[in-house]
C-alpha cells in the first residue's frame, strides 16, 4: 500500500487527510468524498455564511421566535445540552455572542457595560429545545456550533474512509484529528503537541495507532495588554477570558468528545484538571506559569 496525502483549506484552517490505499483512484475517490462533506458542514453551519442553516437559526434567535430542525441539527443541539450539562454550565453554544465586545484585531479590552449588556442574551437556559422545535423567548440570542463542528467533521470523515473500504488513514482539520487506522507499516502516527507560548515548537510527541485528539487553548486568537494576556476561550457567565490554563490536550475515541473535554476544562480554570483526571480520559495541559500534568505527561526528559 501506498500513503497519499491531500491537503485543503476548510472552516477557516488548513486541513489534511492521509490515507494507505493499494490503488490511487480509491484515495482520490476518498478524499473527494471527505472533502465534499467538510465543505457541505462549513456551508451549513458557518456563522459568517449568510445563507448556512445556522444564520437561518440565528435570524430567528434575534426576533425571538421558534424553528423546526433536521435531525443532525438537533443532535448536535443535544451534545450541546450535555456539554452544557456537564460543565455546569461554563459550555454554552450560546456564547458566540461575546465575539461582538472581544475584537481580538483591535487589540482593546472591551467596555465591561457591553460586556453585562450581552450577557442579558447569554445562556442556554434562556432557549427552549424540544426536538424538533428550537425557541428564543429571548430575542437577541445566537447560537455558535464553532466548538462541535469541525470535530463533529473529523469524526465523520474517518466513518466515511471506513465506508470507502480505506482502514489505515489519518484525518487532520486544523488540529483536530481522528485516526481512521493504524498505519500499515506498524508504526504509530506521531502527533505533535504544540507549546502554547512557543508555537513552532513542540511540547511532546504523541503516537497513537488509534482514536481522535484535540486541543484548546490561550493561543490561537488572543490579545496582549500592559503585559496581561487574554485569550478567545470565554466564561460565558462573566464574559471575560479564562486565565488559568494555557493549553489542553485531550484524547478520546471520537474527536468531537476530546474537543469538548478539552474546552470545558480551559473553562473550569484551576478546577480544570482534576475535572479532566475523574473524566478518565488521557490528557495533557499546560498552566499559564508554564508547569505541566496529565497522564500523556512524558518522562523526565522526553519531550520538553
Amino acid at each position: 500500500m501506498k500513503l497519499f496525502r491531500k491537503t485543503f483549506q476548510a472552516m477557516g484552517t488548513q486541513c489534511e487527510i492521509q490515507l494507505f490505499c493499494q490503488h490511487p483512484n480509491i484515495a482520490q475517490q476518498t478524499t473527494h468524498a471527505v472533502i465534499a462533506d467538510v465543505q457541505r458542514l462549513e456551508a451549513r453551519y458557518s456563522r459568517y455564511k449568510p445563507d448556512s442553516f445556522l444564520s437561518k437559526i440565528n435570524q430567528c434567535a434575534a426576533q425571538g421566535g421558534e424553528i423546526e430542525v433536521d435531525a443532525e441539527t438537533a443532535s448536535l443541539l443535544n451534545y450541546a445540552t450535555t456539554c452544557y450539562e456537564q460543565s455546569d454550565g461554563l459550555f454554552d453554544i450560546s456564547s458566540g455572542l461575546l465575539r461582538k465586545a472581544w475584537r481580538f484585531d483591535q487589540q482593546q479590552i472591551p467596555d465591561p457595560d457591553y460586556i453585562s449588556e450581552l450577557l442579558t442574551q447569554i445562556g442556554w437556559h434562556r432557549l427552549h429545545w424540544q426536538a424538533p422545535k428550537l425557541s428564543f423567548p429571548t430575542a437577541g440570542m445566537e447560537l455558535d456550533f464553532g466548538g462541535i463542528v469541525k470535530e463533529y467533521a473529523v469524526d465523520r470523515a474517518a466513518v466515511l474512509c471506513l465506508t470507502q473500504g480505506v482502514k489505515h488513514g489519518l484525518i487532520n482539520l486544523g488540529g483536530d484529528i481522528k485516526i481512521v487506522g493504524p498505519r500499515v507499516d506498524g508504526l504509530p502516527w506521531q502527533i505533535g503537541v504544540a507549546h502554547p507560548r512557543k508555537l513552532q515548537t513542540q511540547l511532546t510527541t504523541l503516537s497513537l495507532n488509534e482514536g481522535a485528539i484535540a486541543s484548546s487553548g490561550d493561543y490561537e486568537r488572543c490579545m496582549e495588554i500592559n503585559g496581561k494576556r487574554y485569550g478567545h476561550v470565554l466564561n460565558p457567565k462573566t464574559g471575560w477570558p479564562v486565565a488559568y490554563m494555557a493549553s489542553v490536550t485531550v484524547v478520546a475515541e471520537f474527536c468531537v468528545l476530546a474537543g469538548s473535554a478539552s474546552t470545558i476544562t480551559m473553562l473550569k480554570e484551576e478546577q480544570g484538571s482534576d475535572w479532566l483526571q475523574t473524566s478518565g480520559l488521557p490528557h495533557y495541559w499546560v498552566d499559564v506559569t508554564g508547569q505541566c500534568g496529565g497522564s500523556l505527561l512524558p518522562a523526565e526528559g522526553e519531550g520538553r
